[in-house]
């Protein structure tokens, strides 16, 4: 085995075409074989911080139907920690900058095993059949569909970075948190670039930005503990929401969900996903609880007022409405979908052979792709008919459009850094529902399975921008992101059955499930038809329908600058799937960021998301604290 080599040999043995950014990488920004970057002290490091994020996102979309990005938050939790080990004397030598971003890689993967189906179709399948799914069956589940997406994004990876370099924004944003708060680093790696980034490196900004993280998640903790840890020993509890003092059609605002719930998660998620979004979600909530349900409950569709009973009927208006403003975008996108397969012969064409490849030690090699989609699609075959009955043909269907539709959404994340696992999702409900009339089983696991490779492949690009950036070893990225999906999965499955032990919880305040709603009304609306549906339902389903599709149009012939005082379909669409307490607590917390924002905006920049994602973590896992300690009766339930 050959010597690694150092940067400097590296500089010297590569070929000096400027016109190729690869080579122009490998020379001027490539760290070298011997630098440290996965080591066993980040992958645990990566493992514990990933699987405890995953947790919390696992709570937070099973709560608001949205989920968020850990990498970043993980990086800044990594250094703190690491810089504390080592002033008591536990650390030897320093956490650095591409060891903290390999820990991120594997955090990021972890944090990510909610995509695979653990917040929308395995909750879906529980409430459509009324089973209840094992822990073991979604470990066997979602974790080759993770590892089948990581595999898929080895081909892109050189393509999509490396030639056409696209931006990957939350990639960029990682790459440069780790810039500042490895500031030394990062000025040895700009001595020897010429294309520097362009953003300065603030480590004073970025260790302030972590501690007020950490502080805030303890605010976090503290204010759930104080709300919902009841015991003998325990003095007092801090209300858990305040009641709004009137009543719609006879019954008191409570019972519709209309009060405000004083959860600092809620108002921390709205500060996170922007004005645009809240506004519009609390819009929908106005209507949804003040004349859609209303409605529903004068015409004896809604028997009893509670929040599953309205939400179950409710969502055959915003389900249709996410569908078709969520598949009508993304043919609007047509030019980045023809794009991202304009550019698949050149995901392999350009490969060269071994001998002829400058980067063939650093690269993930093609062989890899080629040995791990062959090892992992029948293991993803074997669990779908064995767990799920899924007829061999279909499944192996499914992957291969999983691989087009992980391409798609790889260029999506790199151009917009969204990645539209829902409208993609549901072009695979679209299909199965014609290639298996009646089945919600094969619909809602094959688009389980779709989403899943889909979100694992953009989410292995945009670790590797971060990556690209700054001079790590692909390779080892590459392996990172295994020991990721597996901390994820034994993280997440637990978890999972804990909040969800059964189909009663979801649609109820404690586990809304927006997002499984809304699948499992598609998946049923598709395997029965309509005409089996409730006549009230059939008439939400076309007026929903019709109104996302007019809902894009208008935005799309707004001017640019006009369409933020336009609502957002997806917003105002998820409204008609959550309590109202959910998005006036999110509008809340959009309200206050808005303000902020305004009136200080560099201490907004700096410490918005920081402190929120703080309060998010904080109060996630002592949720989940809380659950166990409710079933081991050390609290009462």
């Amino acid at each position: 085995m050959s010597e690694p080599l150092s940067p400097e040999a590296y500089r010297a043995a590569s070929p000096t075409d400027e016109s190729d950014p690869e080579l122009r990488w490998l020379r001027e920004v490539y760290q070298g074989d011997d630098a440290r970057q996965l080591t066993v002290r980040a992958v645990v490091a990566g493992m514990l911080l990933g699987g405890v994020m995953s947790l919390s996102n696992l709570y937070i979309a099973l709560k608001t139907g949205w989920s968020f990005g850990v990498t970043i938050t993980a990086g800044i939790l990594a250094y703190v920690i690491f810089n504390l080990l080592k002033r008591v004397g536990l650390a030897r030598e320093e956490f650095g900058m591409l060891e903290n971003n390999a820990m991120q890689s594997v955090a990021s993967a972890a944090g990510y095993m909610t995509g695979g189906g653990t917040v929308a179709a395995i909750p879906a399948l529980m409430l459509a059949t009324h089973t209840v799914i094992s822990g073991w069956t979604i470990f066997f589940w979602i974790t080759p569909i993770a590892m089948l997406g990581v595999f898929m994004a080895i081909p892109m990876k050189r393509q999509m970075i490396n030639q056409e370099g696209l931006k990957f924004p939350s990639g960029i944003a990682a790459a440069e948190t780790l810039r500042g708060l490895h500031p030394e680093e990062a000025a040895k790696m700009d001595a020897r670039r010429s294309d520097k980034p362009g953003a300065a490196v603030d480590a004073e900004g970025a260790k302030q930005a972590g501690r007020a993280l950490i502080w805030s998640a303890g605010v976090g903790a503290l204010v759930l503990w104080m709300r919902e840890a009841k015991a003998r020993w325990i003095p007092f509890n801090l209300p858990e929401h305040i009641e709004l003092p009137f009543s719609i059609r006879g019954v008191s605002a409570m019972k519709w969900s209309v009060f405000f719930d004083t959860s600092l998660l809620l108002i921390a998620a709205g500060a996170i996903m922007g004005w645009r979004s809240a506004w519009s979600m609390l819009l929908g909530a106005l209507i949804n609880y003040f004349a859609l349900a209303p409605h529903g409950f004068d015409i004896h569709e809604i028997a009893q007022v509670r929040i599953r009973n309205i939400s179950q009927w409710t969502v055959w208006f915003g389900s249709p409405l996410l569908l078709t403003s969520g598949l009508l975008s993304f043919a609007f996108s047509w030019r980045q979908i023809a794009r991202a397969f304009s550019g698949l012969s050149g995901l392999f064409s350009k490969v060269k052979p071994v001998n002829e490849d400058p980067l063939a030690a650093v690269e993930v090699p093609i062989q890899w792709f080629v040995y791990g989609i062959g090892g992992l699609t029948p293991v993803v075959m074997f669990f779908a008919w064995k767990l799920f009955g899924i007829a061999w043909w279909m499944s192996l269907l499914c992957v291969v459009m999983s691989f087009f539709i992980a391409i798609v959404a790889c260029r999506a994340t790199g151009e917009t850094d969204t990645t539209p696992t829902g409208a993609l999702g549901k072009i695979t409900q679209l299909v199965f529902g014609v290639v298996a009339p009646g089945s919600i089983t094969t619909n809602l696991m094959c688009a389980s399975m779709s989403g899943g490779v889909a979100i694992h492949s953009a989410d292995m690009l945009t670790d590797l921008k971060s990556g690209h950036l700054l001079g790590a070893k692909p390779r080892q990225q590459f392996i990172a992101q295994f020991f990721g999906v597996l901390a994820g999965s034994l993280f997440v499955v637990p978890a999972f059955r804990l909040l969800v032990p059964d189909h009663t919880v979801i649609g109820t305040p404690a586990i809304p499930a927006p997002a499984a709603l809304a699948w499992e009304a598609v998946s049923r609306a598709l395997s029965q038809g309509v005409s089996h549906l409730p006549p009230g339902a059939r008439v939400l389903i076309a007026v929903g329908a019709a109104l996302g599709v007019v809902m894009v149009l208008i935005e799309k012939a707004l001017p640019p600058r006009y369409r933020r005082f336009f609502p957002s379909p997806v917003g105002f669409g998820l409204a008609f799937t959550m309590p109202f307490s959910n998005t006036l607590s999110m509008f809340v917390g959009a309200l206050i960021a808005l303000a902020f924002e305004y009136a200080r905006p560099k201490v907004a920049e700096r410490y918005l998301v920081p402190v929120s994602s703080g309060i998010i973590a904080g109060e996630s896992l002592i949720g989940i604290l809380i659950k166990v300690l409710v079933r081991f009766g050390l609290l009462a339930g």
